[in-house]
């Protein structure tokens, strides 16, 4: 049984300060085929920007305005004074919401644009430098010991973990899963990750084509820079 466990570098949201007013939007497009759209437009309720779908890494970052939108990908422009079609594919962002991730996975049913998404809060009070987001998109249970952190992590579910290590150092992971319906634990990963105490890591755990093993794929993300522009 083969395991891949993915680190990736994400882009810097920015580098010179800018006061903003509304929010920060970064793109993920997981599970892309090549067939699959590698730009679309992002319609957020009164303008539509062109955003990149970035498979191994977040894009780097939009500016959304403030308050409940609904977002929708469109693969054109609507005409001028033309509202976007209710077949796009579409993600309400709450009024609380802060900075965002975007994550897109391919949806073929939608003959629209064959693709749905997920709002993802990113917001700098709720997810901190050196924690872990972690999210379960499989049918399996995950854990084990991450660090100094204990990760329980639910089928289909999403937990926010503390730093897995105090500074800049390596640190162990020792990760199994649980098949649906079975009692059993199999080994899912024996390695050592690096902590950078800076970074926010967003870790997805995905179903790997061709294997009964789940994969986890972790990217790393500088919040210290968030609202600011290039």
């Amino acid at each position: 049984m083969r395991f891949l466990i993915l680190f990736l570098l994400a882009f810097p949201l920015s580098v010179i300060a800018q006061e903003r007013t509304g929010r920060i939007c970064r793109v993920l497009f997981l599970g892309a085929a090549d067939t699959d759209p590698e730009k679309l437009q992002l319609h957020d309720g009164s303008k539509c920007r062109e955003v990149e779908l970035p498979r191994m890494n977040f894009s780097k970052f939009y500016e959304l305005p403030g308050g409940a939108l609904t977002l929708r990908l469109l693969a054109t422009v609507p005409a001028e004074g033309q509202a976007p079609g209710s077949s796009a594919p579409a993600a309400s962002v709450a009024e609380t919401a802060g900075d965002i991730y975007l994550l897109v996975t391919p949806d073929p049913a939608n003959k629209t644009v064959p693709v749905r998404m997920q709002v993802i809060d990113a917001a700098a009070d709720r997810f901190k430098p050196g924690q872990m987001m972690w999210y379960n998109l499989t049918a399996q249970d995950v854990g084990g010991q991450v660090g100094k952190q204990q990760l329980v992590l639910k089928a289909r579910s999403r937990l926010i973990m503390d730093a897995p290590a105090s500074g800049s150092e390596d640190y162990n992971v020792n990760l199994s899963y649980r098949m649906t319906g079975k009692d059993a634990l199999y080994p899912l990963c024996e390695t050592r990750w690096v902590h950078d105490p800076a970074a926010r890591t967003v870790l997805f755990v995905v179903n790997e084509p061709g294997s009964r093993a789940p994969r986890v794929m972790g990217f790393p993300d500088q919040p210290a820079n968030s609202g600011k522009k290039p």
